[in-house]
This record gives C-alpha cells, structure tokens and sequence, in this order.
C-alpha cells in the first residue's frame, strides 16, 4: 500500500513539474527530494 502511494505521488509531482506548477510556486525542489527518495526503493527491490 505504501509502495503504491509512493508511486502516486511521483506521478503527480512530476505532471506538477512538466506543467510549469512548480516553478511557478518556486517548490521545484519537490523533484530533488523525490529523486532522492528512489534511490532506497531502488536498492531495496
């Protein structure tokens, strides 16, 4: 269930960034964060 939420919300974050959402809102570092957040779910698996 969490693996899936995870995903959720990579997918909305990134659609959040090729909308120009983030930039505009100056959050663009959402993008950094979850980047970095794959990089465990990646070893992990």
């Amino acid at each position: 269930m969490l693996f899936a939420l995870f995903y959720v919300l990579a997918i909305v974050i990134l659609i959040m960034h090729f909308t120009g959402f983030l930039a505009r809102h100056n959050i663009e570092w959402l993008v950094l964060v979850l980047a970095a957040a794959v990089f465990p779910a990646v070893i992990y698996l």
